[in-house]
């Protein structure tokens, strides 16, 4: 056993060729496929090819107007929520090797993002009405 564990070479450049080579493979058959498309492929640009097409629906007005700061609040509260969650599961697997302190640490993790939803809430981002 001991005789097996001097034979192998501890943390040498050459470990991490595998690595290295995967990474080159997977760059190359991206540029392989990305050129052989563009050089294959179709070249035929007519007019109802370069429109913008959305669903089926004929666009209306000018893409570029503003949009309600709402929607953006809400999409970032999500996202910031959904890490929380995200965070439950290590917790959750290693439920009972944490214990006590474990446990009173989720309990300030959970209070403080609770903070924030109130300060949110008092603040009125959720309110969709203006």
């Amino acid at each position: 056993m001991n005789l097996l564990l001097l034979a192998v070479e501890h943390n040498t450049p050459f470990n991490y060729f595998p690595i290295a080579l995967q990474l080159v493979i997977a760059i190359g058959f991206i540029i392989v496929m990305m050129g052989a498309t563009h050089l294959l492929g179709p070249k035929r640009k007519t007019n109802d090819k370069l429109i913008n097409f959305e669903s089926g629906i004929p666009s209306v007005g000018n893409a570029r107007q503003p949009m309600g700061i709402k929607y953006f609040l809400v999409a970032i509260l999500f996202v910031l929520f959904d890490v929380e969650v995200i965070f439950f599961y290590p917790y959750a697997v290693n439920f009972r090797f944490l214990g006590k302190d474990g446990f009173m640490e989720v309990v300030l993790f959970v209070a403080f993002f609770l903070c924030g939803f109130i300060y949110i809430v008092k603040k009125g981002a959720l309110d969709w009405e203006d």
